[in-house]
């Protein structure tokens, strides 16, 4: 007998993916999105395919998703983004595991990163691993208010297929997703009473340029590999930026 299974997701304004995402989960027993007031048509669309729609002011990531587990009925949870797409060989895989009586109370996911349409796989995307399934009796979010991992009461095994990430829409969109985490990092920095200086403005955004591109071979990708590299660096400065505001009291 399969364990029932309920698939939770995170949404904001995600109407170009919410039907592939929910055909790819047509394995779980339920599916439910934590919704942050999107103002497109993804919650009429979820609704449409049957998912529970439950609709919250954004706090911060780790908020949202222990928000998510607490509204789900199964044990066995699948947390994928809705930029991700489950293939039908991690599908029988992520079925298979949780069938199979074991020690493991998680599992995590490695993810081949699309960005402008190109599969990333340098600059240290090779490896992007992340624990995407795990039973909620043993498992929650550190509350961290960005970067946000699992913390696990057990041991935590590895799947051997591999989920697609197309993290990319547009540039804007992109642009506006790590300005999100750059706010979030900020507030996090300001939390523990970490003041900024001239070294996060300068050396600490050009450091992390080409320890992406140079380092950890970025250039190889190329054009898209510098774009990565970039955009990277200059989240890193504006996270100190809005830590500097916030100190100001500057909106």
């Amino acid at each position: 007998m399969k364990p029932k299974i309920t698939a939770l997701a995170i949404t904001l304004n995600e109407e170009e993916n919410v039907k592939r995402y929910v055909q790819s989960l047509s394995f779980a027993d339920e599916i439910i999105f934590i919704d942050s007031n999107s103002t497109d048509t993804t919650v009429a669309l979820a609704k449409e395919l049957g998912v529970t729609v439950l609709q919250r002011n954004f706090d911060d990531f780790s908020t949202q998703r222990n928000f998510a587990l607490q509204q789900a009925k199964n044990d066995w949870i699948v947390f994928f983004d809705l930029d991700e797409y489950i293939t039908p060989e991690l599908e029988k895989e992520i079925i298979a595991i949780t069938k199979s009586p074991n020690d493991f109370v998680a599992y995590t996911v490695n993810r081949n990163f699309f960005f402008m349409g190109k599969r990333i796989k340098h600059g240290g995307w090779k490896n992007n691993k992340t624990i995407r399934i795990f039973n909620k009796n043993n498992c929650s979010y550190d509350g961290n208010l960005v970067n946000e991992t699992i913390t696990t009461i057990g041991k935590i095994g590895a799947l051997k297929n591999r989920v697609n990430h197309y993290s990319y829409k547009n540039f804007d969109d992109y642009n506006n997703k790590l300005n999100l985490h750059s706010q979030l990092q900020a507030k996090s920095l300001f939390i523990k009473n970490k003041r900024p200086n001239l070294f996060h403005f300068f050396i600490r955004p050009y450091c992390n340029f080409w320890w992406q591109y140079a380092c950890r071979l970025g250039f190889l990708d190329g054009k898209e590999g510098f774009i990565l590299a970039y955009l990277n660096s200059f989240a890193v400065f504006k996270r100190y930026l809005q830590l500097w505001l916030m100190y100001r009291k500057i909106d």
